[in-house]
């Protein structure tokens, strides 16, 4: 139950300016609080931070649901903490200021993980890496061996390689632990193999560490933070291919179903997202001990986190893997009664919100009531048609709900009113209003519109702050090219822009 009126603003960190090709948890991380704290806005709000790959380089499509992303290690401060010297950065190559070039950034950056591990195996281990890895060996052991296997394998998919190898990584196999011959045994690959698995381990630790300090940053400067947990993981992961049990896989260990959703607002033929589904009986019956750790690892991280495509937890649109689109799925029932009261006994308190948008029956809002948790409201979906009756609508939102203007899946609200309203939207857009306005004022009127209403949080994207256009839009499902790329150039935020978004959150009760 969400209890204070307040607001933040939703950025993911790869969004932020740095001369490195891609946000980081470096100095420009840190400028971005101090502008949230002199804006007055509680929250900052982030995608998932889960070590994304190619081809996509989606957040909400992960190596491992707990690895961090390594190419959000900030240089600099690798610099700071004395792996990196000034040699080593002196000549980055020269990015695009506007949006991220992930196959670019991620040759570059690897090159400065791999100089600072090979700074790090010269030297004593810092005091607390070993507790670092001790304490997160559950996620951390499987992640590391995936990686080095999927790096000697070239990137080819875990289910092809040799089933000794495939299967290494089940707990329930005979050969896990140790993981494989291949890396039990530096010879098979020349001694690469156990340096690759203790890069990955130095990585990781690299990763927690300046992300933490940030974290602390954000709360003693008066921002929290909000994480994002995705429902589903990748198929090409650790936590398929360490708990194959837990998916709904065939005996090659291929997936036999994939998740997505039926037809809706962004697709005809629905959003086909690949992920293998979960096994829901055999999760029930390890007492969901992986969701569990999972659930407290990002409660851990985050000081509120949001649950992507949270009907999935009700009932999940199931797809055979062999279909070509979504639209000859079925809906298939979760023990969510099992799996609420399990959660709730291990963490009494948890800090939840849900994303409920798309597709919502009635054993979805019912589920939503009975746990009290916060849902979403979206302005942008107010008006594809009567706003008298749309829960988007700020008269018919309640207090325990997050309001956003939009989401990283909408375009921006200057793109939407430009590009996606029809005539007949922007008419009764501009009833509701009572004004008509011009698209260099909308973003700021529905972010006006957002935090005067009785919502509890009010959630805007930076987009919208700095009233960008389609050009800065984040993400389109089931787009195929150019999403997740979009960066805020730098000196876009100063202090004429915190003090103007800090008087609108003054006036409604939310500073």
């Amino acid at each position: 139950m969400l209890r204070r009126r307040s607001s933040g603003i939703l950025m993911h960190i790869t969004s932020l300016p740095s001369r490195h090709g891609i946000g980081d948890f470096g100095p420009e991380a840190y400028r971005f609080v101090d502008f949230l704290k002199a804006a007055g806005q509680n929250y900052w709000q982030l995608l998932p931070l889960n070590h994304t790959t190619a081809p996509e380089y989606s957040p909400y499509k992960c190596l491992s649901a707990f690895a961090g992303y390594p190419l959000l290690i900030s240089p600099d401060l690798l610099h700071q903490d004395g792996w990196l010297t000034k040699r080593d950065l002196s000549d980055p190559p020269a990015f695009p200021a506007g949006k991220v070039n992930y196959d670019r950034v991620s040759s570059y950056k690897e090159e400065l993980l791999d100089a600072a591990f090979a700074r790090f195996t010269n030297a004593p281990r810092p005091s607390d890496y070993s507790g670092f890895v001790e304490e997160h060996s559950a996620w951390l052991e499987p992640y590391a061996n995936f990686v080095a296997l999927r790096r000697y394998f070239k990137g080819q998919l875990w289910c092809d390689w040799p089933a000794s190898m495939r299967d290494s990584g089940s707990e329930s196999s005979p050969s896990a632990r140790p993981q494989s011959a291949l890396l039990s045994s530096p010879a098979a690959t020349g001694g690469r193999a156990p340096q690759w698995v203790e890069r990955e381990r130095f990585c990781q630790y690299v990763f927690y560490r300046q992300y933490l300090r940030l974290k602390k940053y954000c709360n003693e400067s008066g921002v929290q933070v909000i994480g994002d947990v995705p429902i589903y993981v990748a198929y090409d992961s650790a936590d398929v291919w360490s708990h194959p049990d837990l998916f709904k896989l065939t005996r090659s260990r291929k997936p036999r179903f994939v998740a997505g959703v039926p037809p809706d607002y962004f697709s005809a033929t629905g959003q086909l997202w690949g992920n293998p589904v979960y096994d829901w009986q055999r999760l029930e019956e390890t007492g969901f001990e992986w969701w569990m750790r999972r659930v407290k690892h990002n409660l851990l991280l985050f000081d509120f986190v949001r649950i992507d495509h949270f009907r999935g937890l009700v009932a999940y649109w199931e797809v055979p893997a062999s279909h070509p689109n979504a639209m000859r799925g079925k809906w298939v029932p979760v023990p969510h009664d099992a799996f609420f009261r399990e959660l709730f006994r291990q963490v009494p308190f948890a800090a939840i919100f849900v994303e409920d948008l798309g597709y919502i029956t009635a054993d979805v809002r019912e589920v939503v009531a009975r746990h009290n948790f916060p849902r979403m409201n979206v302005l942008q979906f107010a008006f594809g048609g009567d706003p008298a009756l749309s829960p988007h609508a700020p008269h018919n939102y309640a207090e325990n709900s997050i309001v956003y203007t939009g989401t990283h899946d909408n375009n921006t609200t200057r793109g939407w009113f430009e590009k996606d309203l029809t005539p007949d939207a922007r008419k009764r857009l501009f009833d509701y209003l009572g004004c008509r306005w011009a698209a260099g004022d909308i973003a700021w009127e529905l972010m006006r519109a957002a935090l005067r209403s009785v919502a509890k949080i009010a959630i805007i994207p930076m987009q919208d702050v700095l009233n960008l256009g389609s050009e800065a839009r984040m993400n389109l499902p089931a787009g195929k090219d150019g999403n997740w790329q979009w960066r805020m150039r730098p000196s876009r935020i100063d202090a004429r822009l915190a003090q103007r978004l800090g008087k609108l959150t003054q006036i409604y009760g939310r500073a």
